[in-house]
């Protein structure tokens, strides 16, 4: 098994406008790579540098996960995201490991990254989420 390495923490909030100035203000980073992801129904930006990034994740849809998230728990850490040199080798060991996935194959995320999400059931309740990133 080879290691990974932490990517960013998502976080969940109800607006980018109204969270970010305050996640600049503690982190000491501007926002960067504001971008809608419409096939996930979210609106993300990204804040620092190197491993363990903030993603905030804000809906555009009243359907989309990060949604039906806040509307269940509210606003804050909403998953973990790994860093994957093979994305789709890594869902089918831990399909083989018998993990619940969410995403069966890999999917278009931010920034071109390819990504995939598995269930939080599997992983101690955190959600967690592997990129491979885009080329």
């Amino acid at each position: 098994m080879t290691e990974r390495a932490l990517d960013h923490v998502g976080i969940a909030v109800h607006s980018l406008d109204e969270s970010l100035p305050a996640f600049e203000s503690i982190t000491g980073h501007k926002g960067y790579g504001r971008e809608r992801v419409d096939s996930q129904g979210v609106e993300v930006v990204f804040l620092g540098t190197g491993e363990g990034r903030l993603e905030l994740l804000a809906p555009t849809r009243e359907d989309s996960a990060v949604a039906k998230y806040l509307a269940r728990r509210g606003p804050g850490m909403h998953h973990l995201c790994y860093r994957v040199p093979d994305l789709a080798a890594e869902l089918d060991r831990y399909r083989a490991e018998g993990k619940q996935l969410i995403d069966e194959a890999p999917r278009p995320g931010a920034a071109g990254h390819l990504v995939a999400f598995i269930h939080p059931r599997s992983t101690n309740g955190v959600l967690t989420e592997l990129l491979q990133a885009g080329h």
